[in-house]
């Protein structure tokens, strides 16, 4: 299985066709008030129109209920949901039997025994995506552009495939999928010139690297 690259945080039409152009394999739109990298309803219709069939587009969601996923679905229809709020296994299967979408969970890792965490997701979730555990008092569950320890996923074995994600930038994606060998990688905060605004080369120069390493 070739290398999944995901750029997430879109918002813009200019940098969602540079992220094509580059050769991302998902492109990810956030749903969520607090963060930078919002969208509203009309505006993911709009990208989502933009993207047809060159990409998958993911849906950020966190702690979302049915009414609100409803809305997103409307609006985006998104080849896959990513649930990165503290959904419980239940809730994260409950939705992907309710939406017939493929789910992304991810799972914020700091110490080996975040692996666990992990693990309870492996028969509800499509795949897992194993993200920096947020700062204490953060407000945003992820694109805070910290990476953790990519040595706890060496030799990682997951019923799931999995995606690394915290931290990544074009300078050290070559490194996290050297050590840790993982299905695909996910950036967002580190392909930005600022919070919530990506940088077209920056894309690039991601994906460049992330497909050498691979």
């Amino acid at each position: 299985m070739s290398l999944i690259i995901k750029i997430c945080g879109l918002k813009t039409p200019e940098t969602l066709e540079a992220a094509i152009a580059a050769g991302a394999d998902w492109v990810g739109f956030v749903f969520f008030a607090k963060s930078p990298r919002n969208v509203l309803l009309d505006e993911a219709k709009v990208l989502g129109q933009i993207v047809g069939s060159r990409a998958k587009k993911v849906a950020l969601s966190v702690d979302a209920d049915d009414a609100a996923l409803a809305d997103i679905e409307k609006a985006l229809t998104p080849d896959l949901h990513q649930l990165h709020g503290h959904e419980a296994p239940e809730r994260v299967a409950a939705i992907r039997a309710r939406f017939g979408r493929p789910v992304i969970k991810a799972v914020g890792i700091a110490e080996a025994a975040d692996l666990e965490a992990a693990r309870a997701y492996e028969t509800a979730a499509d795949w897992l995506l194993l993200d920096a555990k947020p700062p204490k008092n953060a407000a945003l569950p992820g694109g805070n552009g910290l990476p953790f320890d990519w040595q706890l996923l060496a030799g990682l074995d997951l019923q799931k495939p999995f995606m690394v994600s915290g931290g990544l930038d074009p300078s050290n994606v070559g490194e996290a999928i050297a050590i840790s060998h993982p299905a695909g990688v996910d950036v967002s905060s580190g392909v930005e010139a600022a919070p919530g605004i990506k940088d077209p080369a920056k894309i690039r120069a991601f994906i460049e690297a992330a497909r050498r390493a691979r």
